[in-house]
């Protein structure tokens, strides 16, 4: 993969909310009995000015309690925009997370889920964060680590595509190498990582999943996959899938 983190995710989220979609009905098959949105919301900063960067589809706060906050969304994307305005009582804005239109020092809590890896410049990112939280005010940063769905990498060169991966957004900002980037601009930083693992039972989520990540398969590649998935389920009952995902906390000193 040659293109940027931000074409990419322009080619993935700009003009739908499908591929998003087809993502996280996968993790619907964890093994954890408290989900993701649980687990994070009772993590999560919520109260006051609370603004969300990066916000996609907006699943997090139709999970999530966010009663005594004062939600604002931003996305790049037009297509998540729209969903996002569903959502009743929030702000929402179409923005470049590296250029937030809103003055210095006016949320209590920022919130970067899962979006950090699909920016060019995320330190400029991080620094806009800074800007616009008040003193003590909290930033959540949710990111994957570099083993995060090792098992559906692996499926691209055991069906002779190398290049078919998953794991490309992972190659620079992840959970190993944000925590520094993030202690250069904020204080208190703290990792905790979410204890999760995927058994998918059948082969049809993991199919959709690769597809929303690379486009259709070709017959051959998807008849492909189908056979190496289907195997695993039959030998071990489900197809088990490792997950890595960790929120990293901190907090933006004094002005």
């Amino acid at each position: 993969m040659t293109a940027t983190p931000s074409a990419r995710a322009a080619a993935q989220y700009a003009t739908t909310t499908g591929n998003l979609t087809a993502r996280i009905a996968l993790h619907a098959y964890g093994t954890n009995p408290q989900d993701w949105y649980a687990w994070l919301g009772e993590r999560l900063p919520l109260a006051g000015d609370v603004l969300e960067v990066g916000a996609g589809t907006g699943e997090l706060w139709r999970r999530v309690d966010r009663r005594g906050a004062r939600l604002t969304l931003t996305d790049f994307s037009p297509a998540m925009c729209d969903r996002l305005r569903e959502l009743p009582d929030a702000r929402v804005h179409r923005c470049d997370a590296t250029r937030l239109p809103y003055a210095d020092g006016v949320f209590d809590a920022v919130i970067a889920n899962h979006m950090l890896y699909h920016l060019d410049e995320p330190d400029a990112a991080l620094r806009e964060f800074a800007r616009v939280l008040r003193s003590g005010g909290r930033l959540a940063v949710a990111l994957n680590g570099r083993d995060h769905l090792a098992e559906l990498d692996a499926l691209g060169p055991a069906i002779g595509r190398p290049d078919l991966t998953v794991g490309f957004d992972r190659a620079e900002t992840n959970a190993e190498t944000a925590p520094a980037r993030i202690a250069a601009h904020f204080a208190d930083v703290t990792v905790e990582r979410y204890p999760d693992e995927l058994a998918v039972p059948t082969v049809e989520p993991v199919v959709a999943y690769l597809a929303s990540m690379t486009g259709p398969l070709t017959a051959a590649q998807d008849s492909a996959v189908r056979d190496v998935v289907r195997a695993r389920i039959e030998t071990e009952g489900t197809f088990r899938v490792r997950k890595h995902s960790v929120l990293i906390s901190a907090t933006r000193g004094p002005r």
